[in-house]
């Protein structure tokens, strides 16, 4: 409860809107993909990481595995993974394209994730090569839907 009050509190200083679900945080300027990751598009980059949803179902994020600068990623395909106490994840790109940036911290830091999934806990940016791949994504209505379903049949 109190890290979605954080989240109220640091959405609101951000000026960033909000959507809460019963048990996760859904930003509503990000784009979503059904397995799990964000992107927040600003221009032709992008930053990507992986939703609230999917931290909370790993559970205590312990390494994430990120790509070089420069490699080329590809939209739905895996661009590295994130180790839990729980198990391990690959991460899918929501957008094709080339990194630009990785979130260095989280070598260090890998709770980041869990902390602060939607601000530090940001996985990598993208230069996007294709703008119009975005359309294909879910806005945060669709998601929460999509994770209450999935949930509900787990």
């Amino acid at each position: 409860m109190a890290s979605k009050l954080w989240a109220s509190k640091a959405a609101s200083y951000l000026k960033i809107s909000v959507f809460h679900r019963g048990f996760a945080t859904v930003l509503k300027d990000f784009k979503y993909c059904d397995s799990h990751e964000w992107v927040k598009v600003d221009g032709t980059s992008a930053t990507v990481g992986i939703t609230d949803h999917a931290q909370d179902h790993l559970g205590d994020v312990v390494y994430v595995e990120l790509p070089q600068i420069g490699t080329t990623v590809t939209q739905g395909a895996s661009f590295g993974a994130v180790e839990s106490v729980k198990a391990t994840s690959d991460v899918n790109s929501p957008v094709s394209g080339k990194v630009i940036e990785v979130n260095e911290e989280l070598s260090n830091s890998p709770g980041l994730v869990n902390a602060s999934p939607y601000e530090k806990g940001w996985m990598l940016k993208v230069e996007i090569s294709n703008v119009d791949e975005v359309n294909s994504l879910m806005d945060s209505e669709k998601y929460s839907k999509f994770c209450e379903e999935e949930d509900a049949s787990h």
